[in-house]
């Protein structure tokens, strides 16, 4: 289990990831791709999930992650 504070929960990841796929989807739904954002914030989701972490910490993501998670849950 993660041992840092886990300050974002991974359901927010989630709810982030489901908001970028749900506004920019690909543009060839036969070569379905993410966008940037949604890219960047399933990196750390699947290591949450991979590792079994119920969140993550908020100064563990990288700028960009910090900013796809922001504007999705704004």
């Amino acid at each position: 289990m993660n041992t840092q504070p886990a300050d974002v929960p991974i359901a927010q990841l989630e709810c982030a990831i489901n908001h970028w796929r749900d506004g920019r989807p690909p543009a060839d739904p036969e070569k379905p791709v993410l966008c940037a954002e949604a890219r960047a914030l399933a990196d750390v989701y699947g290591l949450a999930i991979y590792h079994d972490w119920a969140g993550v910490s908020r100064a563990s993501l990288s700028e960009k992650q910090r900013n796809a998670l922001d504007a999705a849950l704004l």
